[in-house]
């Protein structure tokens, strides 16, 4: 019989952390965290294979898989002595979705699962604590009805901001006991009023809703915008993990919170994350309230009065520590772990490979290699070479005049400047027309996803250094301020405002993601220094590299950058990119222009004397160094331009007839120029083209190799030779 659930806790588990395609990612480190012996409640999972299934049978579920769930659930009963659905010591599970590659906040959670009218009644006298019951309750409904019953979070946010002002109190957890048990009936009318059907009663019945929901999620909008952007096919599903209920909500000895055992902005080998005291999960990444520091440090650094977790619960810290310790030894990398604390104890919910910017993946391979955790070849082997196109962000000026209107938490390092628009829509629809945008919301949810992609940075009020908005935000490489406390968005009327200060939608607002700052106007930037870890890196590659790298560049300024970032040569000149500019472009269409080869021959000793000198240029900047150069390759017709106005422009500044420019335009159309008139074809309709550049590279090379020490290497390319006749 196939096996479609895999058990974990207990200090044992089916599966392992290699098992990510069959597990997920959060599935196959439960296991391993489980096999380990950390802390972890028990639970199963269900594979990506039962996704599979789901999609290519009509949305049904394997036959076997009913009677598994059952007898996994079974033993989760066993191992935490509860029951599930029962009336005097229920057992309660979150389910949650799991692909094996990471999507924070894409596909859908539901906490609190096996909670009605009865067992909130034994959760209460079980724990002595009618509050934390009834607001485990009210949670589960408002989240269960948004998830699997499909009804917009906004019906229940209503509600809840109603009760906290009769109430007459900002936090949720300031609300009385009286209060939630009157939020849950209110949050069921909703259901009533917006289904026509009461909310489900019968846990079991939630259990497979819930199942049903996270594999839906898997093809929600947002799951599909992130699968796109990141490269994840759609074929490889997702898992769901179901797994007892371990809460932070339990009063001022539980809490739960998120951390990363290095911090991923900067690399630097300090623990870093935030914590919030009688809370769930989902408060602390959703930036609904101001998270703690973990440390002390982080604490004093980023000014906070609130008391650090190393201060209010210091044993459990050492305890998060060593853990930490653990988990890199173990995986061999920096880890993003979600932890609750129950009651005064530790329970470890996930463990996954952090999301990281790329200055912070170069100095965590270094680091980590010196350190000893990892080899050298393991280093540069962990490294995208996409991460390099990050590093070369440019940073703000710092002798630069800055209006700074307020600061929040750094999120996201780099700089960006732009329009300032307030919905994810708003930001894909003026990128399209080539604006650049600062997306500036109260706090992100996974359905920003689009607009996150799109904006230049991300700005919001609320959330703290692994809100959503943050972490999303390092994973693509874009600039984030978060809780931006002092700034107010008003969303109807498209517009912020800090102080006297206004900002409205269209204005240009500028953020500095590494120091936090926010800031009115356009800030000049300047490039990107590398050094440090990135030439660590390169020095570590170049000992082991068998292949040498060339660069393309046409321009001295290219030429030199490429030097700079190691290039070993020039790989490929397109010198018809040296005739798009000034009176370049003028003698150019001369020479198209010209009616016989006298003519023709004039207007090229004009380029003669343009192209040697950008050529014996390149040389000298590549200082023995090979350079290819590729004779004319484009169609002439991409020369002259195709409006009446245009070809008067060029008629006039060639000094020949309007008409002459249209009959040349006509002459040179043709049906297929990819493969037409181009190319090593010019140089045999027109030989006087092949001499001139021919002339120009080598009398470059003469010119060069006569006054420096290095002779020069040119190397020529004829495009585009088809036949042995060519």
């Amino acid at each position: 019989m196939a096996k479609w659930v895999y058990d974990f806790g207990d200090g044992k588990a089916d599966g392992r952390a290699d098992m990510k395609n069959l597990l997920g990612g959060k599935g196959a480190n439960l296991a391993e965290m489980a096999s380990i012996g950390l802390p972890v409640p028990p639970g199963f999972t269900l594979t990506t294979e039962v996704c599979t299934h789901f999609y290519q049978n009509d949305c049904q579920y394997p036959k076997e898989l009913e009677q598994q769930v059952e007898k996994a659930l079974n033993l989760v009963e066993s191992r935490t002595g509860r029951k599930f659905g029962d009336s005097t010591n229920p057992l309660l599970v979150s389910v949650r979705s799991g692909a094996r590659a990471s999507m924070p906040g894409m596909m859908d959670t539901v906490l609190n699962l096996g909670l009605n009218d009865t067992t909130v009644e034994a959760l209460a006298k079980k724990s002595g604590d009618r509050r934390f019951a009834f607001d485990s309750y009210r949670r589960f409904v408002q989240m269960y009805s948004d998830v699997v019953l499909g009804i917009e979070i906004n019906h229940f946010e209503k509600h809840l901001e109603r009760a906290k002002e009769k109430r007459g109190v900002k936090q949720d957890c300031e609300l009385l006991p009286e209060d939630l048990e009157k939020l849950v009936k209110s949050y069921k009318a909703v259901v009533q009023l917006e289904l026509g059907e009461e909310f489900p009663e019968d846990p079991k019945a939630q259990l497979w809703g819930a199942v049903g929901a996270v594999f839906n999620s898997w093809m929600n909008q947002r799951a599909k915008t992130y699968r796109s952007l990141h490269d994840i096919p759609e074929w490889w599903g997702t898992a769901v993990n179901v797994q007892a209920m371990v809460f932070g909500n339990m009063g001022n000895d539980c809490a739960t919170g998120v951390a990363f055992t290095r911090d991923p902005s900067t690399g630097k080998n300090e623990f870093y994350g935030e914590f919030l005291v009688n809370a769930q999960g989902e408060d602390v990444v959703a930036g609904i309230r101001t998270p703690q520091e973990l440390t002390i440090r982080a604490r004093q650094s980023h000014g906070s009065d609130l008391p650090s977790l190393e201060e209010v619960m210091p044993n459990i810290f050492r305890e998060l520590l060593s853990v930490r310790s653990q988990l890199e030894t173990h995986y061999k990398d920096m880890q993003d772990i979600e932890f609750t604390i129950q009651q005064g104890k530790l329970y470890m919910l996930q463990t996954r490979n952090g999301k990281r910017t790329a200055p912070a993946a170069l100095q965590i391979a270094v680091d980590m290699a010196n350190e000893g955790l990892i080899t050298k070849s393991q280093a540069l082997l962990s490294l995208k070479p996409d991460l390099i196109d990050q590093l070369l962000h440019p940073t703000l000026d710092p002798k630069a005049k800055k209006e700074i209107i307020a600061k929040g938490l750094p999120a996201s390092p780099g700089a960006a400047g732009g329009k300032v628009v307030f919905s994810a829509d708003e930001a894909v629809r003026r990128c399209k027309d080539g604006e650049k945008v600062i997306l500036v919301r109260i706090e992100t949810s996974p359905d920003d996803i689009h607009g996150l992609h799109a904006a230049e940075g991300v700005l919001t009020t609320r959330g703290g250094m692994t809100s959503h908005a943050a972490v999303v935000a390092r994973g693509m490489g874009r600039p984030c301020v978060a809780g931006a406390g002092s700034i107010t968005v008003d969303y109807a009327a498209a517009k912020l405002t800090v102080g006297s200060v206004t900002v409205t939608e269209g204005q240009i607002l500028t953020i500095d993601g590494s120091k936090g700052e926010v800031m009115v106007g356009e800030v000049p930037t300047v490039p990107p220094q590398l050094s440090g870890s990135f030439g660590t890196i390169m020095q570590w590659a170049d000992e082991v590299r068998d292949m040498k790298v060339r660069a393309n560049a046409e321009t001295p300024a290219d030429a030199r950058q490429a030097k700079e970032f190691g290039a070993e040569g020039i790989g490929l000149v397109r010198t018809e990119h040296m005739f798009f500019e000034g009176q370049r472009i003028v003698a150019m269409r001369q020479m198209i222009l010209a009616t016989d080869e006298a003519d023709r021959r004039q207007a090229l000793d004009k380029l003669l004397v343009m192209q040697r000198e950008d050529i014996t240029e390149l040389f000298r900047i590549m200082d023995g160094n090979p350079v290819t150069v590729r004779l004319l390759d484009p169609p002439l017709h991409e020369f002259i331009p195709h409006t009446e106005a245009e070809m008067a422009l060029v008629a006039k500044a060639a000094g020949v007839p309007l008409d002459r420019v249209r009959r040349r335009a006509a002459e040179l159309q043709e049906a297929n120029p990819m493969l037409g008139h181009r190319g090593c074809r010019l140089a045999i309709t027109y030989p006087e083209i092949c001499e001139m550049q021919a002339r120009a590279i080598f009398e470059a090379a003469a010119e060069v190799g006569r006054s420096s020490k290095k002779l020069p290497v040119a190397e020529v390319m004829v495009p585009l030779v088809a036949t042995v006749e060519e």
